[in-house]
């Protein structure tokens, strides 16, 4: 009886917790590769993991991309994978499965402070809305996709949570501290949410100018300091990485290089598909419950603000969904408890429909998210097919850019060291691997598919020696 009572409140406590991290840990090793996006923090980590205090092999002085970015993201995921990393290297383990692993590791952070942030809802709003926040969180793909992505937006997303979670507990300067840290270190465009924070807090007289500027105006001091100190050393040069950030993307608005959207992508297009079901009900509960506006209008304006810019990405605003979908789960929750009553009978009904919509929409994406890796598969299927036995000399793969956008990091290397275009003048074709390209509508079922096409291609120069001696299915 005793052992029971101990798991049962060990459920009670953290069985929400198992629920969002055993979602989070499919998605890692289903998709355990990455892209672009992510490259710097990834390729940092993998040197800071196996490269240590050898700073001249560092992938950042030679690839060191448009702007620069902070180390201590990487640091922080490094120094707690580090043991796991440990045991993966010295039982003989593909690299892959410490990318893994730092994955796990950020995963952990990031849904620790979702706790965080949800156990304050319960405090505030009671047991059935935090309930309705985890199933809504749980219907959605990209927040728990993303929670174990090394993007700097998820770091930032972290202390984001943390700032939430203290706006509810009433600490409004411990808030505005974790927005600023978010904002100076990891992620600039933070200050889009900070601001209309701050003002809201002003406004309704719950923190003063004058101690504001004695806690926060330190705290930047501080966190400036903390990021100049640790990247200057790493980047071998005088550097404060967001602010020249900020200064790319802002004030030179160079970020549209990489593509633009209108103005109302984010509303009618990154919201609804990050949100799902949550995206109508959110904005039922700003009417449902009147806590909810003084919550919701700055995480709104926050992404009015950044709409403004004309690239636009969803991870950019990913910061806004957890409070959105508190908004949700009261909505959600009121609905729920008049159930019974005719005009709210119609209302469950729908929402129950829309939940079973949002569960096949997230399984639908993780489908399509899935294939969006080939490169990584390639690689792995030509470490799979080739073996150290079989070869004589040394033998060469070249990473062309496409592959390096889509799955390959330094990660991906193994014991023996291993492009995009279909034929290549002088070599033949070994074997290609398909990747998502479109979802196509059809007659008959299932009336939606997922179209995948060969993306990644893998070539052998004519000249040289077949050394592996095996028969490649061609392309």
């Amino acid at each position: 009886m005793p052992t029971d009572s101990k798991m049962a409140k060990f459920l009670q406590s953290y069985g929400y917790d198992l629920i969002l991290g055993a979602i989070a840990a499919i998605y890692v090793l289903m998709a355990p590769y990455t892209k672009v996006e992510e490259s710097f923090n990834v390729q940092s980590m993998h040197d800071i993991l196996y490269h240590r205090h050898r700073l001249d092999s560092y992938d950042h002085l030679e690839f060191p991309g448009v702007v620069p970015r902070t180390f201590i993201g990487a640091f922080i995921i490094s120094f707690f994978a580090s043991p796991l990393v440990f045991i993966i290297s010295f039982l003989g383990f593909p690299k892959i499965y410490s990318l893994v692993a730092a994955r796990f590791v950020l995963g952990c952070i990031i849904l620790s402070t979702l706790r965080f942030f949800r156990i304050q809802i319960r405090k505030k709003f009671g047991y059935q809305v935090e309930s309705f926040f985890l199933l809504l969180t749980t219907l959605q793909f990209h927040l728990l996709f993303y929670s174990t992505r090394p993007l700097p937006n998820i770091l930032a997303l972290g202390l984001v949570n943390l700032a939430y979670g203290n706006w509810l507990k009433g600490n409004f300067y411990s808030a505005l501290n974790f927005l600023i840290f978010a904002t100076v270190i990891f992620r600039c465009d933070v200050i889009l949410l900070l601001g209309p924070i701050a003002l809201e807090f002003f406004l309704t007289k719950s923190i003063s100018f004058w101690k504001t500027l004695k806690y926060c105006v330190g705290t930047a001091v501080v966190t400036a300091g903390l990021t100049i100190f640790v990247d200057s050393i790493m980047w071998k040069k005088f550097v404060w990485p967001e602010f020249e950030v900020f200064w790319f993307n802002s004030i030179l608005n160079r970020s549209s290089d990489w593509g633009t959207h209108s103005i109302h992508w984010y509303f009618t297009s990154a919201l609804p598909r990050s949100l799902l079901v949550a995206y109508p009900l959110s904005l039922f509960g700003i009417l449902l419950d009147r806590r909810v506006p003084f919550l919701v209008i700055p995480v709104i304006s926050f992404v009015l603000l950044y709409s403004k810019l004309p690239h636009k990405e969803l991870r950019f605003i990913i910061s806004s969904v957890p409070m959105l979908n508190l908004s949700a789960a009261v909505a959600a929750s009121r609905i729920y408890k008049n159930r019974k009553k005719t005009i709210w009978k119609l209302a469950n009904m729908v929402m129950l429909a829309l939940f079973a919509i949002s569960a096949g929409c997230t399984v639908f994406t993780f489908m399509a998210s899935y294939n969006n890796y080939p490169s990584g598969y390639d690689l792995k299927r030509l470490h799979q097919i080739s073996h150290p036995a079989n070869v004589k000399g040394e033998e060469w793969v070249h990473i062309d850019t496409f592959s390096a956008m889509n799955g390959i990091s330094r990660f991906c290397e193994s014991a023996f060291p291993w492009s995009e275009h279909p034929s290549v003048d002088g070599y033949k074709c070994l074997f290609s691997e398909e990747g998502f390209d479109r979802v196509e509508l059809r007659q008959g079922f299932p009336p939606i598919v997922l179209v995948k096409r060969a993306k990644v291609y893998v070539h052998q120069d004519m000249k040289a020696d077949d050394q592996l001696h095996k028969k490649w299915p061609g392309c």
